[in-house]
């Protein structure tokens, strides 16, 4: 799929159905590949990691996740893209993998929020094949620890693996899997437990009109502080800076365009 520069990270454009469809075939024929869900913080996290912008540009995908990396590519680009958020694609995803016969390994949140998505699935996709769930402890795992999960994962014979590790955690796990295990890889984070009921997900309005990250603030203020109100001060200040730029860049161009050519003045 194409991707389009958003400031120092490659954004996927295209469609939602675009998105499933290039998914779903990386899951049918188990291709080893990185899918992670790009939203603010990702975006500005990359801009401070240099190794984590390496992981962020290599990905096969990386979705526009929040209204504000869709805003920012149409005021800068005039890119039209629509939101392809987790919360939204996770059901998708089962559903199709459902449909197509295609096997589903969840990895990572915690036990509870696992046994609630197997429930749910159970009830809402009948015939999905889930391939394993396995929530790994809060440490680093040791190399024999992390060939164990790699070895189920394979012999499961899933061809997609669901992650919820957080960010940047899981998108790092995500991308040291890479060629290790034979199936596509999607970072889905704080999808996991809305879709198990755990967490409500804000109202349809408040996600129309790009607040639903005030919803979630309302809901964790103490961990999610930092993240909204200091990365999104920055997203909005890299955003209009390089605006700026642009604009800047424009009048140049077109002012050296006016200015008569050597040959004119002889």
């Amino acid at each position: 799929m194409k991707k389009t520069n958003l400031l120092h990270a490659r954004i996927t454009t295209g469609s939602f159905e675009e998105f499933i469809k290039e998914m779903m075939m990386l899951g049918q024929k188990r291709i080893s590949s990185t899918v992670f869900v790009a939203n603010v913080h990702m975006t500005i996290e990359s801009k401070i990691d240099r190794h984590f912008r390496r992981l962020f540009n290599q990905a096969d995908i990386v979705t526009p996740d929040g209204k504000p990396l869709c805003a920012a590519l149409n005021f800068l680009y005039g890119v039209k893209q629509e939101r392809v958020s987790g919360m939204d694609l996770m059901p998708l995803l089962l559903e199709e993998a459902a449909k197509k016969d295609v096997s589903v390994y969840f990895y990572g949140s915690t036990a509870d929020i696992l046994d609630r998505i197997r429930q749910k699935c159970a009830e809402l996709y009948p015939s999905l094949k889930i391939a394993g769930m396995h929530s790994p402890p809060f440490r680093k795992l040791s190399e024999d620890e992390e060939q164990v999960i790699v070895d189920n994962i394979n012999e499961s014979g899933a061809g997609m693996v669901l992650v919820a590790l957080g960010c940047p955690k899981q998108e790092k796990w995500i991308s040291s899997m890479k060629g290790r295990i034979s199936s596509v890889m999607v970072g889905l984070g704080g999808a996991f437990p809305v879709f198990a009921g755990a967490q409500k997900r804000a109202p349809k309005w408040m996600q129309e009109a790009s607040l639903e990250w005030l919803y979630r603030f309302i809901q964790e203020p103490r961990r999610l502080f930092k993240r909204y109100f200091v990365t999104n001060s920055l997203f909005l200040y890299l955003i209009f800076k390089e605006k700026a730029r642009l604009v800047f860049m424009k009048k140049l161009s077109e002012k050296s365009l006016s200015l008569p050519k050597v040959e004119e003045l002889v």
